[in-house]
């Protein structure tokens, strides 16, 4: 049976020590810790890759809290249930000693009460993203009674564009000149083309 740690940060400003730390007071070395630091945009988890491939039935493994495993509960369940059922592997989640897979209350085994509290905490999860939802579609409403505009204004056109457009329309400017004159790209002086041709349409 070998022990490791999985150690993740969202990104790269964020300091690790105090994850290392935690695993230092349970007996961890470095050696047996495997460390990612991503943006929360990537989310390729290289160490993490290498480490499920390492671990064997039996082996244990340390996180500081549940959402190392994942950026979402549906992500988290996933990576429980693979990690404790398709590699049988041991779980101990160092903030939270619920879910540490090791434990036996009265014969039920600590997969079956880390499984029960996960299942719980999806469902609060869930609920809490559906009431968001909910909270945003009814501010919105609101608003929108109260003749608050959303979107982008529909004339928010740089001062000149007017005379910088007739000139092109006369094609005595080209499209890149407009550009240049409104200090812009060429393709973002379309765009105002399109758009201010849709509106007077």
């Amino acid at each position: 049976m070998a022990k490791y740690a999985y150690i993740r940060v969202s990104s790269k400003d964020q300091n690790i020590a105090r994850q290392v730390e935690a695993m230092q007071e349970v007996g961890l070395t470095k050696k047996q810790m495997y460390i990612d630091k991503q943006s929360g945009k990537d989310f390729v988890r290289k160490n993490y890759q290498r480490l499920i491939r390492k671990l064997k039935a039996g082996d244990e493994l340390y996180i500081k809290s549940i959402d190392r495993l994942g950026r979402d509960y549906d992500e988290i369940l996933e990576q429980w249930r693979y990690l404790t059922r398709v590699k049988d592997i041991e779980l101990i989640v160092l903030d939270f000693p619920l879910l540490d897979t090791r434990n036996q209350v009265n014969g039920v085994t600590g997969k079956f009460i880390a499984d029960l509290v996960l299942q719980i905490l999806s469902y609060v999860a869930q609920i809490e993203r559906e009431n968001t939802k909910q909270r945003q579609a009814e501010g919105i409403r609101i608003a929108k009674e109260k003749g608050v505009q959303f979107g982008r204004p529909k004339n928010d056109f740089p001062e000149q564009f007017e005379e910088i457009y007739q000139l092109w329309e006369t094609g005595e400017i080209s499209m890149r000149e407009g550009g240049r004159r409104l200090n812009t790209h060429h393709t973002t002086f379309a765009r105002w083309i399109a758009r201010y041709q849709q509106q007077k349409a």
